[in-house]
């Protein structure tokens, strides 16, 4: 079996029986493809069937070096689950990976924006502009549902339950969930497809999806990157900030308004509440607050 043959199953795999998204299969098969090519740099071309522990093992210690530790602990994670899929599947009969250990890497707590923040990048958006609504509308999106990229690109139509004040979001493993939707948001993804979507051209098979580019079609992930870049550098913003930001920002601001937890686990689709858990971060000016209310000995 060639290393090609193996990544399309292992690809088939992830897809059909886990159910991955389009974004993990992508990563991990990069991460298979960088092994391979820096095997053959090695020596004649070996299968991923026959090649020995020790020389799996001497490679990725050599890619490692070149990433940091969070992203060599994804590089082994995948590549773990790829010759596990292998195993399973009869065609080894070891993982080569099983005595490698993953680097310990702590959780890093996400960068957020402040609602003033939030406001002066709304605000910066040249409503002049066609696509200025719409940029408008993604962004509330973005901080008002607390959407990944990804769930953000592929909300459709059929998807806006507005009446119910609810949207349907297709999140990792091709889960969906209701999440609430306020009146703000609806107010601007309403100006949008009213005033600026329906006088567009739309192509085949993309007449569903509520956010388009100027040709009708999908907006990408970079696209919404790219946006989002260009809005921070327009306001001298001198956060390194991204699309996930405002995801962030959104179960951060719940908490700090008083949600319970379990609420925000939900409304952002996390399977584990750990997941959720890194947004109860709290700033020194909370942590004063917390002392002098409740702690016995705040007073002299």
């Amino acid at each position: 079996m060639t290393w090609k043959n193996a990544i399309l199953d292992f690809q088939h795999y992830l897809k059909i029986e886990r159910g991955l998204s389009a974004n993990t299969l992508e990563n991990y098969s990069r991460d298979i493809l960088k092994l391979e090519s820096h095997l053959n740099q090695e020596k004649e071309a070996r299968s991923p069937i026959n090649i020995t522990k020790e020389e799996i093992q001497a490679a990725i210690y050599e890619v490692a070096k070149t990433v940091n530790p969070r992203s060599q602990a994804r590089i082994i994670s995948g590549l773990k689950s790829f010759f596990g899929y292998l195993v399973f599947e009869g065609l080894r009969s070891d993982n080569p990976l099983d005595l490698i250990e993953t680097p310990k890497i702590g959780r890093k707590l996400p960068e957020t924006l402040s609602i003033t923040e939030i406001d002066t990048l709304v605000k910066a958006i040249d409503l002049s502009k066609p696509e200025g609504e719409r940029n408008r509308a993604i962004l509330e999106t973005l901080y008002g549902c607390g959407l990944r990229v990804s769930e953000l690109i592929n909300l459709r139509i059929s998807d806006l339950f507005f009446e119910e004040d609810f949207i349907r979001v297709t999140g990792k493993g091709n889960k969906q969930r209701l999440v609430p939707i306020s009146e703000v948001n609806k107010k601007y993804i309403t100006l949008y497809r009213t005033q600026i979507r329906i006088h567009l051209s739309i192509e085949k098979g993309h007449e569903d999806f509520v956010f388009l580019n100027r040709r009708g079609k999908q907006l990408t992930r970079a696209m919404i990157f790219t946006i989002i870049k260009d809005l921070a550098k327009s306001i001298g913003l001198k956060k390194a900030i991204s699309p996930h930001t405002f995801r962030h920002s959104f179960a951060t601001h719940l908490l700090q308004g008083g949600a319970d937890l379990r609420a925000i686990q939900q409304m952002l689709g996390h399977e584990s509440i750990t997941t959720t858990e890194v947004y109860m971060h709290l700033d020194r000016s909370d942590l004063t607050k917390v002392i002098s209310q409740f702690h016995p000995r705040n007073t002299t």
